[in-house]
Protein backbone atom coordinates (compact mmCIF):
# COMPACT_ATOMS: atom_id res chain seq x y z
CA UNK A 1 0.00 0.00 0.00
CA UNK A 2 1.46 3.29 -0.96
CA UNK A 3 0.77 5.90 2.16
CA UNK A 4 1.46 9.49 1.05
CA UNK A 5 1.55 12.73 3.15
CA UNK A 6 -0.57 14.46 0.09
CA UNK A 7 1.03 16.63 -2.83
CA UNK A 8 2.26 19.73 -0.02
CA UNK A 9 3.75 17.64 3.17
CA UNK A 10 5.37 20.97 4.70
CA UNK A 11 1.91 22.87 4.29
CA UNK A 12 0.51 20.21 5.61
CA UNK A 13 3.10 19.82 8.48
CA UNK A 14 2.44 23.65 9.18
CA UNK A 15 -1.22 23.21 9.52
CA UNK A 16 -0.80 19.70 12.21
CA UNK A 17 1.84 21.88 14.34
CA UNK A 18 -0.57 25.07 14.27
CA UNK A 19 -3.27 23.45 15.30
CA UNK A 20 -1.61 21.04 17.34
CA UNK A 21 0.41 23.06 19.28
CA UNK A 22 -2.16 26.64 19.28
CA UNK A 23 -4.18 25.79 21.65
CA UNK A 24 -1.64 25.28 24.51
CA UNK A 25 -0.39 28.74 23.98
CA UNK A 26 -3.24 30.54 24.24
CA UNK A 27 -3.72 32.85 27.66
CA UNK A 28 -7.39 32.11 28.20
CA UNK A 29 -6.43 28.86 29.00
CA UNK A 30 -4.89 29.61 31.96
CA UNK A 31 -8.37 30.55 33.53
CA UNK A 32 -9.13 27.33 33.08
CA UNK A 33 -6.39 26.10 36.16
CA UNK A 34 -7.99 28.58 38.83
CA UNK A 35 -11.77 26.54 38.25
CA UNK A 36 -9.58 23.57 40.21
CA UNK A 37 -10.24 22.61 43.54
CA UNK A 38 -8.92 19.82 44.22
CA UNK A 39 -7.34 16.71 42.55
CA UNK A 40 -9.82 14.64 42.12
CA UNK A 41 -11.26 17.37 39.99
CA UNK A 42 -7.28 17.26 37.76
CA UNK A 43 -8.58 14.01 37.08
CA UNK A 44 -11.83 14.80 36.18
CA UNK A 45 -10.60 17.64 34.09
CA UNK A 46 -7.96 15.58 32.51
CA UNK A 47 -10.75 12.77 31.30
CA UNK A 48 -13.22 15.05 29.79
CA UNK A 49 -10.41 17.47 28.06
CA UNK A 50 -9.10 14.43 26.44
CA UNK A 51 -12.11 13.01 24.90
CA UNK A 52 -13.50 16.66 24.43
CA UNK A 53 -9.72 17.10 22.21
CA UNK A 54 -10.10 13.78 20.32
CA UNK A 55 -13.77 14.50 19.48
CA UNK A 56 -12.68 18.40 18.53
CA UNK A 57 -9.32 17.58 16.69
CA UNK A 58 -10.41 14.27 15.13
CA UNK A 59 -13.68 15.87 13.41
CA UNK A 60 -11.67 18.97 12.16
CA UNK A 61 -9.18 16.77 10.45
CA UNK A 62 -11.78 14.26 8.78
CA UNK A 63 -13.79 17.16 7.68
CA UNK A 64 -10.62 18.46 5.92
CA UNK A 65 -9.81 14.66 3.95
CA UNK A 66 -13.90 14.41 3.19
CA UNK A 67 -13.65 17.47 2.35
CA UNK A 68 -12.14 16.37 -1.03
CA UNK A 69 -15.40 14.82 -1.72
CA UNK A 70 -16.79 18.37 -2.81
CA UNK A 71 -13.77 19.41 -4.89
CA UNK A 72 -16.06 19.60 -8.33
CA UNK A 73 -18.25 22.33 -6.09
CA UNK A 74 -15.56 24.21 -4.70
CA UNK A 75 -15.45 27.55 -6.06
CA UNK A 76 -12.58 29.78 -8.13
CA UNK A 77 -10.70 33.06 -8.01
CA UNK A 78 -11.74 34.07 -11.54
CA UNK A 79 -8.54 36.35 -11.61
CA UNK A 80 -6.20 33.88 -10.25
CA UNK A 81 -8.09 30.57 -10.64
CA UNK A 82 -6.88 29.59 -7.05
CA UNK A 83 -9.44 27.39 -5.36
CA UNK A 84 -11.58 29.23 -2.77
CA UNK A 85 -11.17 26.66 0.43
CA UNK A 86 -13.32 28.92 2.36
CA UNK A 87 -16.18 27.12 0.23
CA UNK A 88 -15.49 23.45 0.78
CA UNK A 89 -17.12 24.06 4.42
CA UNK A 90 -20.58 25.85 2.95
CA UNK A 91 -20.67 23.00 0.38
CA UNK A 92 -20.77 20.23 2.51
CA UNK A 93 -23.53 21.90 4.22
CA UNK A 94 -25.41 22.96 1.27
CA UNK A 95 -26.98 19.53 1.41
CA UNK A 96 -28.25 19.49 4.89
CA UNK A 97 -31.56 20.04 6.16
CA UNK A 98 -32.24 23.66 6.85
CA UNK A 99 -32.92 23.42 10.72
CA UNK A 100 -29.38 21.89 10.86
CA UNK A 101 -27.60 24.07 9.07
CA UNK A 102 -28.61 26.50 11.21
CA UNK A 103 -27.54 24.58 14.72
CA UNK A 104 -24.25 24.74 13.09
CA UNK A 105 -24.17 28.29 12.70
CA UNK A 106 -25.65 28.65 15.94
CA UNK A 107 -22.31 26.37 17.40
CA UNK A 108 -19.65 28.64 15.04
CA UNK A 109 -21.24 31.88 16.43
CA UNK A 110 -21.20 30.58 19.76
CA UNK A 111 -17.45 29.07 20.00
CA UNK A 112 -16.40 32.30 18.07
CA UNK A 113 -17.90 34.86 20.58
CA UNK A 114 -17.07 32.41 23.58
CA UNK A 115 -13.32 32.67 22.51
CA UNK A 116 -13.77 36.50 21.86
CA UNK A 117 -14.88 36.65 25.82
CA UNK A 118 -12.65 34.74 26.78
CA UNK A 119 -9.32 36.59 25.02
CA UNK A 120 -10.88 40.30 26.13
CA UNK A 121 -11.72 38.75 29.77
CA UNK A 122 -8.33 38.10 30.53
CA UNK A 123 -6.63 40.34 28.45
CA UNK A 124 -8.30 43.05 30.22
CA UNK A 125 -7.75 41.71 33.84
CA UNK A 126 -4.30 40.95 32.76
CA UNK A 127 -3.84 44.59 32.25
CA UNK A 128 -5.49 45.85 34.92
CA UNK A 129 -4.00 43.93 37.89
CA UNK A 130 -0.74 43.37 36.67
CA UNK A 131 0.35 46.12 34.97
CA UNK A 132 -1.81 49.27 36.03
CA UNK A 133 -2.55 48.42 39.22
CA UNK A 134 0.72 46.21 39.66
CA UNK A 135 3.12 48.77 38.50
CA UNK A 136 1.45 52.42 37.88
CA UNK A 137 -1.18 52.43 40.46
CA UNK A 138 -0.48 49.96 43.39
CA UNK A 139 -3.06 52.15 45.51
CA UNK A 140 -6.15 51.84 42.96
CA UNK A 141 -9.43 50.65 44.86
CA UNK A 142 -11.68 48.03 43.02
CA UNK A 143 -14.51 50.45 41.54
CA UNK A 144 -11.11 51.96 39.45
CA UNK A 145 -9.81 48.71 38.20
CA UNK A 146 -13.65 47.36 37.46
CA UNK A 147 -13.63 50.89 35.09
CA UNK A 148 -10.50 50.14 33.74
CA UNK A 149 -11.44 46.46 33.01
CA UNK A 150 -14.66 47.93 31.02
CA UNK A 151 -12.51 50.19 28.82
CA UNK A 152 -10.01 48.06 27.58
CA UNK A 153 -12.87 45.37 27.33
CA UNK A 154 -14.30 48.11 24.31
CA UNK A 155 -10.97 48.61 23.18
CA UNK A 156 -9.94 45.14 22.02
CA UNK A 157 -13.57 44.30 21.15
CA UNK A 158 -13.06 47.38 18.94
CA UNK A 159 -9.19 46.68 17.93
CA UNK A 160 -9.95 43.38 17.50
CA UNK A 161 -12.65 44.27 14.72
CA UNK A 162 -10.55 46.59 13.13
CA UNK A 163 -7.90 43.84 12.29
CA UNK A 164 -10.50 41.65 11.15
CA UNK A 165 -11.84 44.00 8.58
CA UNK A 166 -8.11 45.44 7.57
CA UNK A 167 -7.41 41.53 7.05
CA UNK A 168 -10.35 40.49 5.28
CA UNK A 169 -9.82 43.45 2.61
CA UNK A 170 -6.23 42.21 2.09
CA UNK A 171 -4.98 38.89 -0.15
CA UNK A 172 -4.40 37.20 3.83
CA UNK A 173 -8.53 36.98 3.61
CA UNK A 174 -8.25 32.99 4.17
CA UNK A 175 -9.67 31.95 7.32
CA UNK A 176 -6.89 29.93 8.01
CA UNK A 177 -4.18 32.24 7.02
CA UNK A 178 -5.97 34.72 9.60
CA UNK A 179 -5.84 31.61 12.33
CA UNK A 180 -2.48 31.43 11.34
CA UNK A 181 -1.40 34.92 12.39
CA UNK A 182 -3.75 35.17 15.46
CA UNK A 183 -2.66 32.34 16.97
CA UNK A 184 0.94 32.55 16.02
CA UNK A 185 1.21 35.41 18.14
CA UNK A 186 -0.35 34.33 20.83
CA UNK A 187 0.77 31.28 21.03
CA UNK A 188 4.38 32.32 19.85
CA UNK A 189 4.05 34.51 22.93
CA UNK A 190 3.01 32.19 25.50
CA UNK A 191 3.41 28.56 24.58
CA UNK A 192 7.27 28.47 25.60
CA UNK A 193 6.56 29.71 29.29
CA UNK A 194 3.78 27.78 29.85
CA UNK A 195 4.77 24.76 29.10
CA UNK A 196 8.13 25.29 30.46
CA UNK A 197 6.96 27.10 33.45
CA UNK A 198 4.66 23.98 34.57
CA UNK A 199 7.46 21.81 34.22
CA UNK A 200 10.63 23.48 35.08
CA UNK A 201 12.02 26.04 38.18
CA UNK A 202 14.59 27.88 35.80
CA UNK A 203 12.43 29.45 33.35
CA UNK A 204 13.60 33.44 33.30
CA UNK A 205 12.09 37.21 32.77
CA UNK A 206 14.25 37.64 30.14
CA UNK A 207 12.92 34.13 28.26
CA UNK A 208 9.67 35.28 28.72
CA UNK A 209 9.79 38.54 27.11
CA UNK A 210 12.21 36.57 24.20
CA UNK A 211 9.13 34.39 23.71
CA UNK A 212 6.96 37.55 23.15
CA UNK A 213 9.43 39.07 21.00
CA UNK A 214 9.75 35.91 18.37
CA UNK A 215 5.70 35.52 19.06
CA UNK A 216 4.71 38.77 17.96
CA UNK A 217 7.32 40.06 16.03
CA UNK A 218 7.34 37.27 13.68
CA UNK A 219 4.01 37.37 12.96
CA UNK A 220 3.33 41.30 13.30
CA UNK A 221 6.19 41.55 10.74
CA UNK A 222 5.10 38.77 8.35
CA UNK A 223 1.94 40.38 8.16
CA UNK A 224 3.75 43.47 6.73
CA UNK A 225 6.52 42.48 4.70
CA UNK A 226 5.88 38.32 3.64
CA UNK A 227 9.02 37.30 3.90
CA UNK A 228 7.20 33.31 5.10
CA UNK A 229 4.27 32.80 1.92
CA UNK A 230 2.56 31.14 4.56
CA UNK A 231 1.34 32.83 7.40
CA UNK A 232 0.02 29.46 8.34
CA UNK A 233 3.79 28.26 8.47
CA UNK A 234 4.90 31.60 10.08
CA UNK A 235 2.48 30.86 13.26
CA UNK A 236 3.80 27.62 13.23
CA UNK A 237 7.54 28.58 13.31
CA UNK A 238 7.11 31.14 16.08
CA UNK A 239 5.42 28.58 18.36
CA UNK A 240 8.40 25.85 17.58
CA UNK A 241 10.85 28.59 18.06
CA UNK A 242 9.00 30.17 21.37
CA UNK A 243 9.66 26.11 23.06
CA UNK A 244 12.92 26.55 21.82
CA UNK A 245 14.02 29.68 23.05
CA UNK A 246 12.51 30.17 26.55
CA UNK A 247 14.91 27.03 27.47
CA UNK A 248 17.82 28.21 25.67
CA UNK A 249 17.69 31.84 27.45
CA UNK A 250 16.57 30.91 30.50
CA UNK A 251 19.96 28.81 30.89
CA UNK A 252 21.80 31.62 30.61
CA UNK A 253 19.60 34.29 32.29
CA UNK A 254 18.92 34.28 36.09
CA UNK A 255 15.67 32.14 36.88
CA UNK A 256 12.59 33.73 37.82
CA UNK A 257 12.46 32.45 42.29
CA UNK A 258 9.89 29.99 42.03
CA UNK A 259 8.03 28.81 45.30
CA UNK A 260 4.70 27.27 46.21
CA UNK A 261 2.29 29.05 49.20
CA UNK A 262 -1.14 28.44 50.38
CA UNK A 263 -1.37 25.08 48.89
CA UNK A 264 -3.48 22.73 50.83
CA UNK A 265 -4.64 19.33 50.29
CA UNK A 266 -7.19 19.53 52.61
CA UNK A 267 -10.72 20.02 50.94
Amino acid sequence: MNISSGPDPLNLLGVVVLTSLGTWGLPQMVGKFYAIKDDAAVRTGTIVSTVFAVIVAGGSYFLGGFGRLYAEQVSFNPETGAPIYDSVVPSMLSTLPDLLIGLVVVLVLSASMSTLSSLVLTSSSTLTIDLIKGRMSKSMNERSQLVWMRVLLVVFVVLSAAIALWQYSSPVNFIAQLMGISWGALAGAFLGPFVWGLYSEHVSRAAVWASFIIGVGLTSSNMFFGFIDSPVNCGAIAMVASLVLVPLVSAVTPSVPFSITGHSDES
